[in-house]
Order: C-alpha cells, then sequence, then structure tokens
C-alpha cells in the first residue's frame, strides 16, 4: 500500500527549511485538498483493493465479455423500483432491480463510474492552480531574503563561520547582519514598487473560493444532482435498516443488457446483472469529499474574512501588532511598529507579514527597528528612499540629516525618529557597492 501512495509523499513532508508564502487556508487547498484527491484517484485505478470493477452475471455470454461490454455501456436500474416498502417486503432484493417493462417502465442509466478517476484528477489539477499563479505572481521575493534565516538564533555561536546540517542552513553573525542589511534596503526599495503584490495574493485566494465552488457544482453536475444534500441524507439514513442515498447514486447491483445475433440470425437479448464492486469505494470516496468541501468552504470564507480584515484595519498599531503576534508570537516596540505601518500600503503590509511569519523574534525586531529608523515621524519628508533623495537637497537644512550614502548603517541607525532633537550622528564609511537584494524589486 505504501508503495502505491509513494508518489504523493512528497506533498505531505514536513521541511524546516520551506519559506511560507501563504495561510493555512491556502494550504488546504492547493496540499491537503490536492493530496485528498490524487489518494482517491489511486485507489479508484487500484484494482488490489476492490477487485474487478464490475462483474456481471449472463447465462450464455463469456464472462469477459459481457463485463467488458457492460463497463463501457451504462449500466441501469429501474425507477419504480426503488422504493422501501417493495425492499422490506422482499419483492425486491436490491433497489432498483426487478423486472421491467422496455416500452413502460423509466430505468435510470449510470454511466459516471466509468469518468471517476478523470474527474478526480482534474479536480486535484484545478485545486493546485491558484497556488501555482500566485508563486509566479509573489516571484520568489520572500525566499531570496529570509531562506536560511529560520536557525539565527545559533548565529550567535558561530561568529564568522556559518554552519550546514542537512538542507538547514545557519548563517554567521556576520552573514545575518548582511542580510538583515538586504531585507531593510528591499523593503524600503518597494515601498511604491510593489503595489500590486498584496492584490495578486487577494486575487489567488478569492480564486480558490471561485474553484471551490466551481468544484461542488460540477461534482453535483457529476452525480445526478445528488451531491449537494450527500452528506445530509447519509447522516439521517445511513444507520437504519432501509434504502438510503448511497444506495441510489451508488448502486451496489445494476442491470444491464447485451445483445447479440443467434445461429440462426435473429437478435437475441440477454438481461443480466451486475455487481458493482467499484461503488464500495466511490461512494465512501465521494461522502468524504462532501464533509471536506463542506470544511473547506467554511475555511476559505473565514479566510476571506481575515484578509477584509487585514485591509481595512492594517493601519491599526494595535491590529497589527495582534496579526503578527499570530503570525509568529513574539514582542515587538509599539512605537517603531507605528512608524513602519504608517508609512505602509496594504502590500507592503502584507509583504511585512510574510516576513514575520519566516523570521525569528530576535531577527524580525532588528528589521522593524531599521526599518522605522529610516522613515522620520514628520509629514514632510516621505518614506520612499527615491523620493526622499529628490527632496533632501532642497528641504534638509545642513546638519539635520545624514548622507545618503551612509544610509546601510545597521549598528547604528541614522533616522531614528526617537533621537534627541540636534544629536550629531557619527560618520560611517560610504557604501561601497549596492546590495544585489534590491535587485529583487
Amino acid at each position: 500500500m505504501l508503495n502505491t501512495f509513494s508518489s504523493v509523499r512528497q506533498y505531505l513532508k514536513f521541511d524546516l527549511s520551506r519559506v511560507i508564502i501563504d495561510n493555512i487556508v491556502f494550504k488546504l487547498h492547493y496540499r491537503w485538498t490536492f493530496v485528498l484527491l490524487l489518494v482517491a484517484t489511486l485507489l479508484i485505478t487500484s484494482r488490489q483493493y476492490i477487485g474487478e470493477h464490475i462483474q456481471c452475471i449472463s447465462d450464455s455470454v463469456v464472462a469477459p465479455v459481457i463485463n467488458t461490454f457492460c463497463f463501457f455501456t451504462p449500466t441501469f436500474t429501474v425507477v419504480r423500483h426503488m422504493n422501501n416498502s417493495a425492499l422490506r417486503n422482499g419483492a425486491i432484493f436490491q433497489p432498483g432491480i426487478g423486472p421491467y417493462n422496455r416500452n413502460e417502465d423509466e430505468i435510470k442509466r449510470h454511466a459516471y463510474y466509468q469518468w471517476v478517476p478523470f474527474v478526480l484528477f482534474g479536480q486535484s489539477l484545478c485545486f493546485y492552480l491558484p497556488h501555482i499563479a500566485w508563486k509566479k505572481w509573489e516571484g520568489g521575493r520572500i525566499k531570496a531574503l529570509v531562506y536560511g534565516l529560520r536557525m539565527v538564533g545559533l548565529t550567535k555561536y558561530l561568529k564568522h563561520d556559518s554552519m550546514r546540517i542537512g538542507k538547514l542552513n545557519i548563517p554567521s553573525m556576520a552573514e545575518t547582519e548582511e542580510r538583515v542589511i538586504n531585507i531593510r534596503r528591499t523593503m524600503i526599495d518597494r515601498m511604491r514598487l510593489n503595489q500590486s503584490w498584496g492584490a495578486h495574493l487577494v486575487f489567488a485566494e478569492v480564486l480558490n473560493l471561485i474553484n471551490l465552488c466551481i468544484q461542488i457544482y460540477w461534482t453535483n453536475r457529476f452525480l445526478g444532482h445528488q451531491f449537494l444534500t450527500l452528506g445530509i441524507k447519509v447522516l439521517r439514513e445511513r444507520w437504519v435498516d432501509q434504502m438510503d442515498a448511497l444506495d441510489v447514486v451508488f448502486p451496489k447491483v445494476t442491470k444491464c443488457t447485451f445483445y447479440k445475433y443467434g445461429a440462426a440470425g435473429s437478435l437475441q437479448n440477454h438481461d443480466t446483472l451486475c455487481v458493482m464492486a467499484l461503488n464500495i469505494m466511490n461512494e465512501k470516496i465521494f461522502t468524504i469529499l462532501w464533509f471536506w468541501y463542506s470544511f473547506l468552504m467554511i475555511m476559505t470564507i473565514l479566510g476571506l474574512l481575515w484578509r477584509l480584515l487585514t485591509l481595512f484595519f492594517y493601519k491599526k498599531v494595535t491590529f497589527t501588532k495582534w496579526a503578527l503576534y499570530w503570525a509568529k508570537p513574539g514582542k515587538l516596540d509599539e512605537s517603531d511598529v507605528k512608524s513602519v505601518i504608517e508609512k505602509c500600503n496594504f502590500s507592503n503590509w502584507v509583504f511585512l507579514f510574510f516576513l514575520r511569519t519566516n523570521l525569528s523574534e530576535f531577527l524580525f525586531q532588528k528589521v522593524i527597528y531599521h526599518l522605522a529608523s529610516e522613515f522620520p515621524n514628520d509629514a514632510i519628508h516621505d518614506n520612499d528612499i527615491n523620493d526622499y533623495r529628490a527632496r533632501s537637497a532642497v528641504t534638509a537644512s545642513p546638519g539635520k540629516y545624514p548622507q545618503l550614502d551612509r544610509l546601510d548603517t545597521v549598528d547604528a541607525p541614522l533616522l531614528h525618529h526617537r533621537a534627541a532633537a540636534g544629536a550629531t550622528v557619527a560618520p560611517t564609511a560610504p557604501e561601497s557597492s549596492k546590495d544585489s537584494a534590491t535587485q529583487l524589486v
């Protein structure tokens, strides 16, 4: 069995080095639902668990021939025999099975079982598509900044040497300081360049909801409009001694009519019974899917409500502190947070949220501290570094702000809004080269 499902193991691995670029609701779509549908597809296509998909009884037709014919040709049940009274009285032994008049009795054809593996596999791909789109729009920016910084708490023991343990790379203290510079520069330079980044995330999350609604609608059509109420009927009827919804939607015994020419050239009609072993698995798969889709719908709506809250309240300091704590617990300086979020638009705030999700408390505090130092708490001065470069020659008085070539100092932040008025800043060496992280914008 493990060999059968080995193809989906890679999606269930817990990877400490994985960079987080989405939330738990998003993962429920592209990871858990994707894996669930792949497992269901493998179960349906594996004969070792359910044997032959269909076995038909015929008096004079060779078994392999009638089995193949009835599997590829829709079988049927008789509608008037779908009643509990006849079943309890012993008039019929299976729902929908009994004598019928071809010209008068209404029949219900069953051909969906031929398409179940293709439908399940197609649905699994549909649930993965929004994730692919978001990864393309995100462009690997978060990973380029935070990859390898998960174990940064151990850097104080490494000093100038980094360490690699398996797939984990523990950076040295010097490398960590350089990465802080990268994150800070990139965040500042992106302040007006990532306007669509947050919109793409919201669109991808809405795509998850749209896709889920489409898959529920399509599954309902696929099962003859019986899927929407399937779970409720199962809970109400499954444990009573009578015909239930699963017997109607997934009949275990069906009828099949086989025609052939006799020795004299006359057309012969063979009425056969077919045992649908495949439907034993189908009924359980689609029942589980009903409950899973219901749970997923609730979680997706809650996720979009959360996104709506972030859209309206991301400028609130209290909300931001709570949101960042929820992303990863840790204390943050309220004045530093306020200085940063006042200069952020929604896309910047989302970018900051994912930075917090992937960085340790120690490192994120340092990033926030140095970001806050770049933003004067003054309406005259803009947070964008390029705009500040243009304004400084006109608005800045001599000695009020340091030279722009000194903005990369990490150990002594230069524009700290809490510094005493008139305080001087120690000179630092000019920046020798631009950091590669600015190329991510």
